[in-house]
């Protein structure tokens, strides 16, 4: 991948200002990358690994990318595979049941909110095994606009997720380090570079209520264009604990 100095305004900056912003990784830390082969865990691997080798942080730290098995039938995570080790990591994939228990077991009508605390549960487990001490996710500042409005209509809570958020159950710490880069800065990413994506087998991909609350946001970004910016602000300001919602 050829990146030019125009790429690090655009995309590697955002990352490197929430990691230093927020701490998110230290010297020597060993860093899980919770991988699902979409773009945006899959262009978090490849900026945090540029800014691993460009030494941009200015310390070293270790990149463990992590692939759960959810168990659909027909999910090729070859082109996801091949990316890792080109970038010289080994997949690391962990086998589950998640679908069966979700779909065919539970046969929950709203999966996600089940689907997504099975997931965690696992990742974070499996990155303390393999000597983790921070696990980071492919949330960008779309994916925290929108968890705050699901939040505010489904639940009356004024809160999104944290950037960074210590999990003590198994005593790593989550790290969400594209918290700055907007979804359109992501598929920019991975068209220009022609980044491999995993298709999502998921039944019920594009069809959640997360799907609606996109749709609204996108709505209101056409009339409110800096709301993303405003949110990063509030972001940034909002040291009131109660305008985070705990990670389990």
């Amino acid at each position: 991948m050829d990146f030019k100095k125009k790429d690090n305004q655009l995309y590697f900056n955002p990352v490197r200002r929430a990691l230093l912003t927020h701490q998110m990784i230290q010297a020597g830390d060993r860093v899980a990358i919770g991988m699902s082969g979409g773009k945006d865990s899959t262009t978090l691997l490849v900026l945090l690994d540029q800014l691993r080798r460009q030494k941009r942080l200015g310390f070293d730290f270790e990149i463990v990318p992590i692939c759960l098995d959810m168990g659909f039938e027909g999910c090729d995570i070859t082109p996801m595979k091949q990316l890792v080790e080109d970038l010289g990591y080994t997949l690391e994939i962990v086998p589950t049941n998640i679908a069966k228990i979700v779909f065919d077991i539970r046969k929950e009508h709203s999966p996600c909110s089940l689907c997504a605390k099975l997931r965690r549960g696992i990742l974070y487990t499996r990155a303390q095994e393999l000597g983790c001490q921070k696990v980071a996710l492919g949330h960008h500042v779309d994916d925290a606009i929108e968890t705050y409005f699901m939040n505010f209509l489904f639940h009356g809570r004024l809160n999104s997720f944290e950037p960074t958020s210590y999990l003590s159950k198994t005593n790593v710490t989550l790290i969400r380090p594209m918290i700055y880069l907007e979804e359109k800065q992501i598929i920019q990413f991975v068209k220009r570079f022609e980044i491999p994506i995993v298709f999502n087998p998921c039944p019920v991909d594009k069809k959640t209520k997360r799907e609606e609350i996109k749709k609204l946001v996108t709505t209101l970004s056409a009339e409110y264009p800096d709301i993303r910016k405003r949110f990063i602000v509030g972001m940034e300001q909002g040291t009131a604990a109660d305008f985070w919602s705990k990670d389990d």
